[in-house]
Formats: C-alpha cells, structure tokens, sequence
C-alpha cells in the first residue's frame, strides 16, 4: 500500500518549502520517523522525518524544487520492484562476471574484463597489475554496495540560491563511527552557518575536502562506508604488486605492510613498497592512523592503539606529533569534566579518545571535578585574591590555574579569515536593533537572600521530583512573567510599516540560548501558564534542544519578551540589545555575596552579608517611558526580594 509524504507546516507563517536534500533515495528502505530529507525555509532549514516505513518507491519533488504545505514530496510503499542499491553498475557487472565468490573476486578475474586473464599474465606481467589495482578496488567497492567501498557524501543545497559553500569544520575525522543523522561537518553559506548529519551509519574512510575550501552543490564531500570491508582493499593491492601466491597471509595482516615487505628476500624491494604504499592504500591508512602523516613506520598500529596515541614507536614528530585527533566535542566535554586528555587511553580506532572515555574518566574522577566546578561561578568574588596566590605558584606556561587558555573553536591569533556568515546575520540584526528603536539601559539591584535560601533548600528535592535542576533562572522568569503582566505596555512590539502597536495577550517568553554555532532564542509560549517547576522544565527543554539542533522552528520566533542570563558568563550587568519587534529585553546578572547594611530584629542598622545581583532593562523609548521601565523593575525586584515561592516548588 502506497503511502504519500506531504509538505508539513514548519511555522505560523510558513507556506512553502524547499527541498535542500534527500537523506534517502528511491528504493532505500526507512523506519518511521527515520529522517528522509531536508526542507529549508524562509526561517529554518530542518529535516523531514518519515511518517511510515517501508521503502521509498517514488520521489515527487526533487531537490531545489519549492512545494506548498500540504503538497506530495514522496511515496512510500512496500518496495515491489525495488532491490537493494548498491555500488556502482559497472563494478557489479565486474564483480558478477568475474567471480560468484568475493573472496576470489581480488585477484586476476576482475582486472582485466576486456582481455582473458592469460593473455594480460603472458604478454605484460608487470604493467597489468598496477592499473588492474584500481579496478579491483571500485570492484570490490561496488560489490559489497555502501557497506564496502562506501557511500559518497555530497554538499546539499542549504537554500534556493545558494550555489556553493565553505567548510568550516569537520566534526568526524577519518575512522570515526558516525550514527545516521549525527553531525558530520559545518557548513557556511552566504544565509546560514549549519551542521551537516551524516545521510548514513559507517566509519568515515575518506575525507575528500578540508576545512576552509568551498565547493559547488553536489561534490562530493567525504565517504562512508564499512571499516573492516574498506581494510581489505590494501591488503588485496599489495599481494597483487608483488606476489600473487602471498595473497591469503596479506589479507589476514591488512594493517602491517611493513612487516610484510621487510619478509621479502630482496632488499631493495621493500623500499619502492613503502613509497608506493600511501599511493594505493589510502583509505586504511587515514582509517588507523587519521592524525599521522605516514603510519608505516609502526609496527603494530592495530594491535597497541595506546602506542600510536602515546607516540610509540619513534619515528618522526615525536610523542604529541603522534595524539589521535581529538575532535572539539570531545575537547570541550574533557574541559567542562576536568579530564586531561593526555592520560586517556582512546577506545577508539587507531587509539582515538572518544566522549565516552571523557565519560568514564569523569566519572571516575568525581570528586575532583565536583570541587573545580564550583570554583568557576564563584570566581567573581575572589578575582583579586585568586591570580595573586596563582600566579607566583604557576609560572609555568602551561599551568591551567595561572595562564587563561584558549578556548576551544576560538580563532587562531594572527590569522585573517572571512567573518562567518551567522556573525555577519547577528551583526546585521544588532545594527539594525539600534538604528530601529531608541534604546536605553535602566539597572537596579535587587536582593536574593530569600531566593537562595529557598533554593539551597528545596533543590535536591526539586530535582529528584522534576527531573531537572533547579536553578535561579526560573525564578526571575516567574517574577518577570507576573510584572509582564502588569505592565503591557512592555510585553508589546511596534509594527514600524502600519505605525501600530500590539500590546500581546500572552506572554511568549523567550530566553537567550549562547551555542557552539552562536547566541539563539528559543520561545517559551504562554509562560504565564507555567509555575517555577514548569518553568524549570521549560528552560532545561528548550536549552538542550537548541544546543543539540533539535530545536523546531515554531519555537524559536514568537517571543514577545526576551531574558538573556548574562551572570552565567560571571557579568554583573550588561546592557542588552533588544531582540527586535520586541520592545525589551532584561538581563540577570551574577549573583554574589556583599556586605549590606540591613535592617535588624530591633530595628537598628546592621551589617550583614547577603546575596545580591544587577537586574539591567534594555527598553524601547518610542514605547516605554524610563518611569515605566522603573516600576517594571521595581516590580521583578520587589516579587524576588519578598521570595514567596514556596507554593510554587510544592513546599
């Protein structure tokens, strides 16, 4: 039964969308929800699951076509009269005349398919067998489909007149395990900065362009395919370079050519080997050792991983010229844990440290990490104190506690690169923020000894109940909320081409997001609804999302007011820059402990410590008047200072 796949509605206002690419192709088979193809929007590009599963025997709309909401995209049925696809034709026809076996499919048979195997044997024993290697190769490739010689992954189109774009960073690199739909690279383009997920499950063998080069829509970005099939094809070139007999010991030691040719009677037939190797082998080498430059001089890459990891085995570069290239997810979650990645042994191909070693070493090490994650938020209060004892201790360099680092994904000093195309979209959207509105800062500080006391109070049971952590962010979310409502002349936004205002019904509350990829804002609507433990899920909901790229696009416009935690970076107060048709944004800065004169049990002054933090307005003067913006202030300042929510956490 045939089943059709229709255009969904990707927004409030959307009514059409693009085809950008097709994850699968006619006669593939899909699961339901499996992703089938990217659809890309005039506020979005995102993908399109597969409402049914069976196999996809029809595509309506190719790519680059535009189709209304509601229109056929595609038919899915049961898969009568389609077959498995494979490599490409001229290699199954290879594979299929040449031998019924694949394991005798490497040798002579394939090679020469225009002239019988004996006559390329007697008359041209030497040069038949090096350009007979490469057809062996695409035949063995094209044999075992995908799984073997692999898949080839293209640049898909990211919008309908973009043309090309520019690689700005792979996620994988060669001999990674990649998971269909997990991020691959990034792409830039002249509308949009995005990841690019991996159209299928394999080991990335190949890497065809760098980082920092720009193709054309449709070339052939890298290829994927099956690891254990692609280690074959080495072993299978070089027994037919220098002795067919010796075919079967090769194929059983894929990974050391060396050794092999150092078994050879002849001395001087080792060295043209070695040179030739990297030539014909390309893909098992870059599969083990993805990170090294020449890989043959180890003896043992596959059987001592931490070898190559530890720079075993001498050679050139040396111990840290030797590390397995640690892709910046891992490095990122190894500096948010703790670990150090240079005492990590990679689980990994050719000793690859993975997130799950970064895991487990984390784990272990759980009380140590417990103590320096708190040392962060709380290095606003000892800032004087804290370089002064560090510094004379740490002159090394590379002391962690006394020289900053760089973070990881910074730009390389004294280098000049284009900017990338979502700085120059933020760059063009706060120009235009501040020409379009008149916008000025109104800051109060405001009093949270309550709210943290409450907090440090309920918050193991909170979590244990809800499922997330609860933070202070909710809290000012829920104080916000109930002045939105008091005050709508700040839950509003200005229509500048019909002059009118529209003073919103409901508050769509949306909260600033900081991403790998840059600052989003994801719209939490009709908060007024929602308690502090609905609140609470909300936010860690909306947050994960939206730094995992899941986030959909009807969450991410519709705000009607916006929140940006500056305090997480350790600011006190900012001024930020409304998110525009807004008519406000407010900032929460970093709370800390300062001594303040207070009012005591007899009535006297008193000093005493209490946690405190800036609340900074950023309004639209066309519309809200600073004595407006003082009492919505006023009023999130006096709801937190009174820090009466304990109705809301069930307490």
């Amino acid at each position: 039964m045939a089943f059709s796949v229709q255009m969904p509605a990707l927004g409030e206002s959307v009514t059409e969308g693009t085809v950008t690419r097709w994850l699968k192709q006619e006669g593939d088979r899909v699961e339901v929800d499996e992703p089938l193809l990217e659809v890309s929007t005039d506020k979005v590009d995102t993908e399109i699951p597969s409402p049914a599963a069976g196999v996809l025997q029809r595509i309506v709309a190719a790519e680059d076509d535009t189709v209304e909401v509601g229109g056929e995209l595609a038919v899915i049925g049961d898969g009568d009269g389609f077959g498995g696809d494979s490599g490409g034709s001229d290699a199954d026809a290879a594979s299929e005349s040449g031998a019924s076996d694949d394991g005798q499919a490497t040798g002579s048979t394939p090679e020469a398919p225009s002239e019988s195997a004996e006559a390329s044997a007697e008359e041209t024993p030497e040069p038949e067998p090096e350009p007979a290697a490469a057809p062996s190769d695409s035949a063995d490739s094209g044999s075992s489909g995908s799984s073997g010689g692999g898949q080839p992954v293209t640049m898909p189109e990211l919008g309908e007149s973009v043309t090309e774009g520019t690689v700005t960073r792979w996620l994988k690199q060669v001999g990674d395990t990649v998971e269909v739909d997990e991020p691959l690279l990034e792409i830039s383009t002249d509308k949009v900065d995005t990841e690019i997920p991996s159209p299928l499950a394999g080991t990335l063998l190949e890497i065809t362009v760098g980082e920092d080069e720009t193709v054309e829509v449709g070339a052939q970005l890298a290829t994927i395919g099956d690891a254990s099939a692609a280690q074959q094809e080495p072993a299978q070139q070089e027994p037919a370079q220098q002795e067919p007999a010796q075919q079967e010991p090769a194929q059983q030691e894929p990974a050391q050519e060396k050794p092999a040719q150092q078994e050879q009677p002849a001395e001087k037939a080792p060295e043209p080997a070695a040179e030739q190797a990297p030539e014909n082998a390309p893909s098992a080498e870059k599969e083990h050792e993805p990170a090294a430059a020449e890989p043959a001089p180890q003896d043992e890459p596959r059987q001592a991983p931490a070898a190559t990891s530890n720079g075993d085995g001498g050679g050139e570069g040396g111990g840290s010229d030797r590390l397995p290239y640690v892709t910046p997810l891992v490095r990122k979650l190894a500096a948010e844990h703790g670990v150090d990645l240079d005492s990590l042994q990679g689980s990994g191909v050719g000793g690859r440290i993975r997130k799950q070693d970064v895991l487990a070493a984390a784990e272990k090490a759980a009380p140590a990490a417990a103590a320096e994650e708190p040392a962060a938020p709380a290095a606003a209060q000892p800032v004087a104190a804290q370089p002064a004892a560090a510094q004379p201790a740490g002159g090394a360099p590379r002391t962690p506690a006394a020289v900053p680092q760089r973070a990881e994904g910074a730009p390389q000093p004294g280098t000049t690169v284009k900017m990338p195309r979502l700085r120059q979209v933020i760059a063009q959207r706060m120009r235009e923020s501040l020409a379009v509105s008149a916008q000025l800062t109104t800051v109060q500080e405001v009093d949270v000894t309550r709210v943290a006391r409450l907090r440090a109070r309920a918050k193991a049971e909170f979590e244990a109940r809800e499922g997330v952590k609860l933070t202070y962010l909710p809290f000012f979310a829920k104080a916000t909320v109930e002045a939105l409502r008091a005050f709508p002349q700040v839950n509003a936004s200005i229509n500048d081409e019909t002059k009118e205002v529209t003073y919103h019904g409901a508050v769509h509350l949306a909260i600033a997001v900081d991403t790998p990829r840059g600052l989003l804002v994801p719209v939490i609507k009709n908060a007024e609804e929602l308690n502090i433990a609905g609140l609470a899920r909300k936010i860690a909901d909306v947050a994960a999302r939206t730094r995992a790229g899941k986030i959909g696009p009807d969450e991410l416009s519709g705000g009607t007011f916006t929140i940006t935690n500056i305090g997480s970076a350790g600011a006190l107060f900012d001024t930020p820059i409304i998110n525009q048709p807004q008519v406000a944004i407010l900032g929460t800065g970093a709370i800390v402990k300062e001594p303040k004169v207070v009012a005591g049990a007899d009535g006297e002054d008193v000093i005493a410590v209490r946690s405190v933090c800036y609340l900074p307005l950023t309004y639209d003067h066309r519309l809200v008047d600073g004595a407006d913006a003082g009492r919505f202030v006023s009023a999130v300042k006096a709801r937190l200072e009174e820090g009466a929510f304990e109705s809301d956490l069930g307490l």
